[in-house]
């Protein structure tokens, strides 16, 4: 995609939603969530709506405290205007009990698609859906 003065931002985009996922998830720097996810950030997840960072770190709090060895690969991204839709796989293991359930120490993998809209180097808006499977 080109845009504003022959500038190929395609890859700008795609690296920001790869770096959303490995710095918030694989690498546990809650502090990203802040850098990327903005006051006014919207994340749609099925009748879920959480807002801003604040909302945004309740729910990644409750999902490392129930889930450790969190890696996420990104599958597949594609661009289009200043929206990105990424095709992700997650492994974790559920060893506590963040989501209310008891832990069962076994190894889960969650596939998901998240389509992002970005604003410069932030996600304001987010839709996203996922299956769990073991």
């Amino acid at each position: 995609m080109i845009r504003h003065g022959g500038i190929n931002t395609t890859e700008d985009e795609r690296s920001i939603g790869k770096r959303w996922f490995d710095q918030v998830w694989n690498q546990g720097r809650r502090e990203a969530i802040g850098e990327m996810f903005p006051s006014h950030g919207v994340l749609h997840d099925g009748a879920h709506v959480t807002t801003g960072p604040g909302a945004f770190y309740q729910f990644y709090d409750r999902l490392q405290s129930a889930f450790s060895d969190c890696h996420v690969d990104v599958e597949d991204t594609i661009a289009e205007g200043y929206k990105l839709v990424v095709r992700w796989v997650c492994t974790a293991r559920h060893t506590g009990d963040g989501l209310g359930v008891p832990p069962t120490d076994k190894a889960i993998q969650v596939s998901g698609i998240s389509i992002l809209r970005l604003a410069g180097s932030q996600i304001v808006e987010a839709w996203q859906n996922w299956d769990i499977w073991e």
